[in-house]
């Protein structure tokens, strides 16, 4: 098991044996100073011992008294004292080696041995002064044999000394190369490698790796590199796969919408149900590579599947499948999955007619038409060979037949509108033939049976009255017709209300003689096109019934515009009362209220016998046509009534006169 040195351990340790080595080195050299250092007090002392012999000899030569010549005696024993003993405050210390201290004690042994002659006990012996003068000469031999061998000791330690100092060379050097070679190998070298893997990286090399030839920092530092360096290979890897994967999915999207946004577009502009269905299957099955296309619409009851319209379906389904029963193969069970499905066809010896696996079909798919919660068919395609939705294709699918419905249901509300239209129209005429024509005609139908009887009794004058009454009741018929024809064929004028009023107000003082004008006060937005139409029939009933029944010399019509709108008919006629008797058969004042209602307005009528009538419509400025078949309750207008005015649901013989 390697064990983990760290650099930081492996540099303590390196720099603890350089320090060891540099400290002993500096050591040693302090302690060869050191002795170098005595040795030159001891070589200066030794001299000053030559200097004291000599002194000795001549102080003996001079006869100096005996205080002085044992002064020098003591001064000399003193100089040997501490060269024996050392001075460390000078310092003095002699480098004893054996030759040393055997010279040394050589010295002491002369200086023993010959001391009585320096300082004898009785006095001086001058016939001793001849051997004195000898035993100093031996005795500075002696002291100089002694010095030669310091001085010699001294130059083995200053050779001792410079080696060491070129040791201490050698190590500085050798340190300095161990620092270089150790930084360079544990730090240089690792950080060069790591950054070099570090550009490879960068540029977008995620294969590089560190080679970790240690488990110091480096090493672990390498290791971890390695490590991120195979992450974010593994994830850009990955990146490029989601990426590519993330633009499949958004083309596919795109190519999605474009076909929804195509489609959409295609259903919006059909126009019949014919065009709209086989205009949808050619497009699916271009969109989505299908061999063939069939649309199958349910009938009310689920009972069965017509089919609606095809595209490069086999002949023989189109033949056999014109209507499927609901049930019986996997089409036509839309009603039942309500789901989306892949049908891997299987060719079998069934009962059915045709089977789409022996017509070469591999595969088909089902998708269900929904609106809301109500399948209303469902759409079939085929494949020559195996195939898989994915959840884009099948969101596409479920998208295009919701919309495919929506397209349905819309061509099925246009319809109904249309239906209703027609109706409502049917409704009108019904209303003013009834109000006009029918009545005339019933008049007719009395004075032909009154006609008969008189002309059995023979009572011309009676047969004259009644021909008479006959002629008046074709010439009212006739100016009814007239009438009903101009109303018909009045039509806004691009959104000009009052343009058409005078129009309508010329025709009828044309045909009535009685002068009609129109007056307009204020200034607003026009109002919607269908709701001119309604206030224009409005007015025209109105001016219908002065010309019946007001007897009147005059008619103003005055046109309020602003929020609400306000339109009025004033006629100068004989009017009526609220006791005035009302005409069972009359629904002209219903029908006012009705085509009030419908476009959200209010019809108001105030009257007074010999004093005229006046009709009101109120129009909000944002009116629209109402639904024509909401109950009466909801859309009969409010009246307002004067206390001096009749004001009734109901219509009466001189309503407007």
């Amino acid at each position: 098991m390697r064990t983990t040195s760290t650099i930081a351990t492996k540099l303590v340790y390196a720099g603890l044996w350089l320090l060891l080595a540099v400290t002993a080195s500096i050591g040693v050299t302090l302690w060869v100073t050191w002795q170098l250092e005595g040795g030159a007090a001891a070589v200066n002392e030794a001299g000053r011992l030559r200097m004291q012999v000599w002194r000795l000899d001549a102080a003996r030569g001079a006869s100096l008294p005996a205080a002085q010549r044992a002064d020098l005696v003591a001064e000399f024993e003193a100089s040997l004292r501490r060269l024996r003993l050392g001075d460390p405050q000078r310092p003095l210390a002699v480098p004893w080696t054996p030759s040393i201290r055997e010279r040394f004690s050589a010295v002491e042994t002369t200086w023993n041995r010959q001391r009585h002659l320096w300082y004898p006990e009785g006095g001086l012996d001058p016939s001793g002064a001849a051997n004195a003068f000898g035993a100093a000469a031996s005795l500075v031999a002696e002291i100089d044999a002694w010095v030669l061998d310091i001085e010699a000791e001294l130059a083995r330690l200053t050779r001792i000394l410079n080696l060491l100092q070129f040791v201490m060379i050698g190590l500085a050097v050798t340190g300095a190369v161990f620092m270089l070679y150790t930084g360079q190998r544990y730090v240089m070298q690792p950080l060069t490698r790591l950054a070099r893997a570090m550009t490879d990286l960068q540029k977008g090399a995620f294969g590089t790796r560190v080679v970790a030839t240690s488990n110091d920092e480096f090493g672990q530092l390498a290791v971890g590199f390695n490590q991120m360096a195979a992450t974010l290979q593994a994830l850009y890897g990955q990146l490029e796969a989601r990426v590519a994967e993330k633009t499949r999915e958004l083309e596919s999207k795109r190519a999605n919408l474009q076909a929804l946004y195509e489609m959409s577009e295609f259903l919006s502009d059909a126009e019949s149900l014919q065009e709209l269905s086989q205009g949808f299957v050619q497009r699916l099955r271009e969109r989505m590579g299908a061999d063939s296309v069939v649309l199958r619409w349910a009938d009310e009851t689920l009972h069965g599947y017509l089919l609606l319209a095809e595209d490069q379906a086999p002949r023989e389904i189109v033949a056999s499948e014109q209507v499927l029963p609901c049930g019986l193969c996997e089409c036509g069970r839309a009603h039942i999955d309500q789901r989306t499905r892949v049908i891997p066809l299987q060719r079998a010896e069934t009962a059915m007619a045709v089977n789409c696996a022996n017509l070469g079909l591999r595969t088909l798919v089902s998708v269900p038409v929904r609106l809301q919660h109500r399948v209303m068919g469902e759409i079939n395609l085929f494949y020559r060979q195996t195939v898989a939705l994915h959840d884009g294709e099948r969101e596409l699918l479920d998208a295009l037949a919701g919309q495919l419905a929506n397209a349905v249901q819309r061509l099925r509300a246009q319809a109904l509108e249309r239906e209703a239209a027609v109706a409502q129209e049917r409704t009108f005429l019904a209303r003013e033939l009834h109000d006009s024509i029918a009545q005339s005609l019933a008049f007719l139908k009395i004075q032909v049976q009154l006609l008969q009887s008189a002309l059995r009794r023979g009572d011309i004058g009676g047969a004259q009255a009644n021909v008479a009454e006959l002629e008046t009741g074709l010439q009212e018929s006739l100016a009814d017709v007239r009438e009903l024809l101009l109303h018909f064929r009045t039509r806004a004028h691009g959104g000009d209300i009052v343009t058409a009023l005078q129009e309508t107000a010329t025709k009828f003082q044309h045909q009535t003689g009685l002068p009609a004008q129109v007056e307009t006060h204020g200034n607003a937005v026009d109002l919607p096109p269908d709701v001119q139409i309604q206030v224009l029939h409005v007015v025209q009933e109105a001016l219908s019934n002065v010309r019946k029944h007001a007897q009147a010399r005059q008619v103003v019509v005055q046109v309020y515009k602003g929020a609400p709108w306000r339109f009025v008919v004033r006629d100068d006629g004989q009017g009526f009362s609220a006791q005035a008797p009302v005409g069972a058969t009359h629904v002209g004042l219903r029908i006012m209220h009705e085509r009030a209602a419908t476009i959200g307005g209010r019809l108001h009528v105030w009257s007074t016998p010999g004093q005229g009538t006046v009709v009101e419509l109120t129009v909000p400025a944002d009116a629209a046509v109402r639904d024509e078949r909401a109950p009466p309750s909801t859309r009969m207008a409010e009246t307002v009534a004067d206390p001096k005015v009749q004001n009734d649901e109901t219509d009466s013989p001189t309503v407007g006169g």
